[in-house]
């Protein structure tokens, strides 16, 4: 870029220039969009609401880490449609990773896999359904087919998936 062009931008000048540059309240207003640190970055979703103690830890591990996050109940068997909408508008509301937690057949994950290119880290949690103390919950989550990626952490461990989404944000 030739130095004539540089000044001739005014952003560029505004750059070099020490002295404060007045805004009008909208233009104030679309910088302070730009910041918007509550909104959260990860969204955390289990199939059941007796999966709220087991998703919890990754609630607090993202607290701690002073990572925003929302957390939803919503069944891929029962509403699928609902999991595919929160899967599809996720990246539109600024989530940038989504845990899943899920026992039994663990769907969950897969299901909002399926309607994403965001990154999903599935977590297979364990119950007094599930077979083999977890394991079907496990090849759930871990058996995806090509081009539908599912991270998995270990069984019941939602605090290693909150650990995980935290990395792939600092990425």
């Amino acid at each position: 870029m030739s130095e004539q062009s540089r000044v001739s931008d005014p952003i560029a000048a505004e750059q070099r220039s020490l002295r404060p540059v007045e805004l009008t309240v909208a233009e104030t207003h679309a910088q302070m969009q730009e910041f918007d640190v509550g909104s959260p970055l990860v969204g955390i979703l289990m199939g059941s609401s007796s999966d709220m103690e087991a998703m919890e830890k990754a609630g607090r591990e993202l607290r701690e880490r002073r990572i925003p996050y929302e957390m939803e109940v919503m069944s891929a068997h029962r509403e699928p449609d609902a999991v595919a909408q929160y899967a599809k508008s996720a990246r539109s509301r600024g989530i940038k990773v989504i845990i899943a937690g899920a026992g039994i057949s663990a769907a969950l994950p897969g299901a909002v896999a399926a309607h994403t290119d965001l990154p999903v880290i599935g977590v297979p949690l364990s119950g007094r359904l599930t077979a083999a103390g977890g394991l079907d919950a496990i090849l759930s989550i871990v058996q995806m087919p090509p081009g539908v990626p599912v991270a998995c952490v270990g069984l019941d461990n939602a605090r290693n998936a909150a650990v995980l989404a935290a990395q792939i944000l600092n990425a």
